[in-house]
C-alpha cells in the first residue's frame, strides 16, 4: 500500500461572500495573537472593528469582481494546493499524496481541516504555512490552533524566507512586471510586507527581521541602477507599527518622480491587501503625489519556481530526523528572537545573520 502524505497548507482566509465580511473580521480580531488582551476586552475589540470596518471592507471586496462580492483567496489556495499535489506526485511517485487547506478565519477552518486529515489517516502530516516569513500572528496562531484539534505527530515547516526558489520567482514576477510596463527608467522598488504592531515585534516575533533579511537577498538579482526600499502596509487601529509605512513610501517616490514598482514579498496570493490595497488605493495615491509611473507586482500564485520551493521544502521536512525545520534546517533566526519556534539548539545555525541583534535590521 502507499505512504499516504497529507499536506496541510495554512493561510489567513477570506470570506466567501460579503454577508461573512464582518464575522470574518470579527474572527480576526478575536484571535489573542491578534489582539493582545484579556478575553473580555479582545471580544469588546474584534465587535467594534468589525462592525466599523464591515462598510469599508464590503466595498473594497466588491472591488475585486468576486462571485457573491467574497475573497478570492480560498480559491487560489485551491490552485496551489492543487499545483503541489502534482509536483510532489511526479517527484514521489510510490506515495499518495494530498493537500488540505486550512484557514484561519473562514472556511475550511483548522478544525474542519484537521477532521478530514484524521479521517483519511496518513501516514504522516506535514504542515506547510503559506506564510514564508514566521510571525507569532499567522503560522504561530495557525498552529496553536491545529494542535487543538490534530492529536497525531506531524511535520512542521516554521518558515522559508531564504529559499533560492522562493527569492527567485520573485525576481522573476518584478523584472516581468517591469518589462510589461516597458521598461521604465527611474525605479524605484517598494517590497511591500504586511505589517505588525512594533510592540509585537518588541516582544519578541522575528518577523520584520525576516522580511528584511529576504528582501536583501532579493536586491541581490534587481538591476543595480534600481532604489530599492522595504515598507509595511495594512494598518489598523492606534497602535504605533513597523515602518516604513507603504503609503509613505509611495509619496516619498512622487516627490523624488520615481517609477514605482510595488512587489508584495510577504503575499504569496492575490487578495484584497495586493488587487484593492496595492492595487487600487495605492495607485490613486502615487498618482495623486505625481509618480512618473505605477507598477504592481503579482503575487506568486502557482509560479513554478514558487511550487517547486514548496515541493522542496516537504522533501526536506520527510527526510530530516527534526520534526520543526525552517529552510535551513535549524533555527534561522537570531537568539533575541523569543518568539521563534525552532528552539533546538543542536539545530542552531550560527550565520553572520544570526549573531546580529534585532536592532540591527530595523
Amino acid at each position: 500500500m502507499a505512504r499516504k502524505i497529507a499536506i496541510v497548507l495554512f493561510n489567513l482566509g477570506g470570506p466567501d461572500r460579503a454577508e461573512a465580511i464582518q464575522p470574518f473580521l470579527q474572527n480576526l480580531f478575536s484571535d489573542p495573537a491578534i489582539i493582545r488582551a484579556p478575553a473580555p476586552v479582545r471580544w469588546l475589540v474584534s465587535r467594534l472593528i468589525s462592525r466599523s470596518r464591515a462598510p469599508a471592507v464590503t466595498k473594497n471586496y466588491a472591488l475585486m469582481d468576486q462571485p457573491g462580492g467574497g475573497s478570492p483567496l480560498l480559491p487560489e489556495t485551491k490552485k496551489q494546493a492543487h499545483a503541489l499535489e502534482e509536483v510532489l506526485s511526479t517527484r514521489m511517485p510510490d506515495a499518495e499524496i494530498r493537500c488540505f487547506i486550512a484557514m484561519r478565519y473562514w472556511h475550511p477552518y483548522t478544525e474542519e481541516a484537521a477532521a478530514e486529515v484524521l479521517a483519511w489517516a496518513p501516514d504522516e502530516t506535514v504542515l506547510l504555512p503559506l506564510y514564508p516569513q514566521f510571525s507569532s500572528t499567522t503560522t504561530g496562531s495557525s498552529l496553536t490552533e491545529w494542535q487543538k484539534h490534530y492529536p497525531d505527530p506531524v511535520r512542521t515547516l516554521c518558515c522559508y524566507p531564504f529559499s533560492e526558489k522562493l527569492i527567485a520567482a520573485h525576481a522573476e514576477k518584478v523584472l516581468q512586471a517591469w518589462c510589461e510596463a516597458g521598461e521604465p527608467k527611474n525605479v524605484r522598488l517598494l517590497m511591500s510586507a504586511h505589517g505588525l504592531p512594533e510592540s509585537v515585534v518588541k516582544a519578541g516575533d522575528p518577523y520584520q527581521w525576516q522580511v528584511e533579511q529576504m528582501a536583501e537577498r532579493l536586491c541581490a538579482l534587481m538591476p543595480a541602477d534600481w532604489e530599492k526600499r522595504v515598507c509595511y502596509q495594512s494598518r489598523v487601529g492606534p497602535l504605533k507599527w513597523i515602518g516604513p509605512s507603504t503609503d509613505e513610501e509611495i509619496v516619498a517616490a512622487g516627490e523624488a518622480g520615481r517609477h514605482v514598482i510595488v512587489s508584495p514579498i510577504a503575499f504569496v496570493s492575490d487578495h484584497i491587501e495586493t488587487l484593492v490595497e496595492l492595487g487600487v488605493e495605492y495607485r490613486e495615491l502615487a498618482l495623486e503625489k505625481g509618480v512618473s509611473g505605477y507598477t504592481t507586482v503579482p503575487a506568486l500564485g502557482v509560479h513554478e519556481k514558487f511550487i517547486a520551493a514548496l515541493a522542496d521544502e516537504v522533501e526536506d521536512l520527510l527526510a530530516a530526523e527534526q520534526v520543526l525545520r525552517s529552510c535551513v534546517g535549524g533555527r534561522l533566526c537570531p537568539k533575541a528572537f523569543g518568539d521563534c519556534p525552532n528552539r533546538n539548539p543542536l539545530a542552531m545555525t550560527e550565520s553572520p545573520e544570526s549573531n546580529q541583534s534585532d536592532t540591527e535590521h530595523a
